[in-house]
């Protein structure tokens, strides 16, 4: 496969990371280059590695992901905007502050959400016998720095925008997992 190949199947396997990623500059208040940096490596890590993970379990595995991914990314987007949107609709005074705005948990989520199909990927680059490694490198630069844009982007209107970016953010992740929902049922 070809370079320009790979890089159009990493940019639109980035695309749903850029929009966490927004989602995450506009309702983070304090976003330090630390954060950027977590956030946007560990989005990295599970697109690269979900695609690994694909092409390395590809065999017998594909039927049994393949009828519920879509509800596990659907699922994990929707509680975290949905969450992001009850917290911005919270009177300022109720609103606990986390240490860790981007907990491990929080991590996790969005780092599934947007990379169930990198998975897919991976499984159709084993079956087309593709060798793995460039893909994974390729997908991995190109999720990382779509992402580092997709924050800073956030960052900057969420700062000049206040709470009501958050509600935005949320309205983003819903949308990514309704459209990920739709998309795997009506369209596959």
């Amino acid at each position: 496969m070809d370079f320009a190949t790979l890089f159009l199947i990493a940019l639109g396997l980035s695309l749903d990371s850029f929009a966490v990623s927004l989602a995450n500059g506009l309702s983070i208040k304090e976003l330090s280059a630390w954060l950027i940096f977590k956030s946007s490596t560990n989005l990295a890590l599970f697109q690269g590695g979900m695609t690994f993970i694909g092409w390395y379990l590809a065999v017998g595995f594909q039927q049994a992901i393949m009828a519920y991914d879509h509800w596990i990314a659907f699922t994990l987007l929707f509680l975290i905007g949905a969450k992001m949107i009850y917290e911005s609709l919270q009177p300022a005074e109720e609103i606990k502050t986390s240490n860790d705005p981007l907990s491990k948990i929080k991590l996790v989520a969005q780092g599934i959400g947007t990379s169930i199909d990198a998975l897919a990927i991976g499984i159709s680059f084993a079956f087309l016998e593709i060798e793995i490694i460039t893909p994974v490198a390729i997908i991995f630069a190109v999720t990382f720095l779509f992402s580092l844009i997709g924050i800073q982007i956030g960052k900057h209107y969420g700062q000049k925008l206040g709470r009501k970016m958050e509600i935005l953010g949320g309205i983003i992740l819903i949308g990514i997992g309704i459209k990920i929902l739709i998309e795997h049922l009506y369209f596959q």
